[in-house]
């Protein structure tokens, strides 16, 4: 399977979790919207020597892969191109912040190390929120709960369609490299020379796609504004997973959890 293929093969996976039967997943979308950024919030209002504090907030993350039965080592796979980028944004901060907190033998800890791997561990467990939010919900009910909260139509509908089409880009591309491949049967991936070529013929072919979708989409009635068959009410269950969650979040912001079960541990 080709990388491309592979690519294709994720993005259907991620739809077909998202349509499981499971109470999490018939969770209303907009609490599960606006509960996914209210953690996301809380794990970037940490201070960025805040490490201790900050790994309470894993327990969310957690409990959400126990109980969804999603695979953590499937989410880190899928999510292997964009950890590394999200790891990176704090790489320099030893080389800047040398303040000696404490040392280990020959090992030293510096001010720069802790803020380093805080901001490592914001990112992770904020992209790791996004997939779960993603994996239960689907991206049209996430659009749906977008939309409830009046964030224009005009940006719901990018991230919709840029979605829902991005296998039809990556089918092109998986197109294009293969009839490549057929002409140079003995070559190891694409020349460089022909890149620029491929690449334009890659846009071309997109906008040509993109304008019969855009035809398809006014002869069907379209008008800037997609409308969902069926309106989702919230139901008490979903105002009680809001609440409890809510508050569950609050408590591990607020109190060091990681420190308190450390202080337990060492009596």
């Amino acid at each position: 399977m080709s990388k491309i293929d592979s690519a294709i093969y994720e993005i259907h996976t991620m739809d077909m979790l998202a349509e499981r039967d499971q109470w999490v997943n018939r969770i209303h979308p907009l609490v599960k919207f606006i509960l996914t950024l209210f953690y996301i919030i809380l794990v970037v209002s940490f201070d960025k020597y805040n490490i201790i504090g900050l790994g309470g907030m894993m327990l969310y993350l957690i409990v959400m892969f126990t109980i969804t039965e999603l695979s953590f080592r499937d989410s880190l796979k899928r999510l292997r191109v964009v950890l590394p980028l999200v790891c990176f944004v704090g790489i320099f901060n030893p080389f800047f912040d040398k303040t000696v907190v404490f040392s280990l033998g020959r090992l030293t800890v510096t001010t720069g190390i802790i803020s380093m791997l805080t901001l490592m561990m914001k990112g992770i467990f904020s992209v790791l929120a996004s997939y779960l939010l993603i994996a239960t919900t689907g991206i049209e009910k996430i659009c749906y709960a977008m939309r409830l909260l009046h964030i224009p139509s005009i940006l719901v509908t990018q991230v919709l369609l840029t979605y829902r089409y991005i296998t039809v880009l990556l089918k092109e591309a998986n197109r294009m490299t293969q009839a490549y491949a057929l002409r140079a049967p003995h070559q190891k991936g694409v020349h460089y020379k022909v890149w620029g070529s491929l690449a334009g013929q890659l846009l071309l072919r997109s906008m040509d796609r993109a304008g019969a979708v855009y035809e398809s989409m006014c002869l069907r009635g379209y008008k800037g504004e997609f409308y969902y068959k069926d309106r989702i009410k919230c139901r008490r269950k979903d105002y009680l997973y809001l609440i409890v969650w809510g508050v569950i979040l609050m408590f591990l912001r607020l109190v060091p959890v990681m420190a308190v079960v450390g202080n337990l541990v060492t009596r």
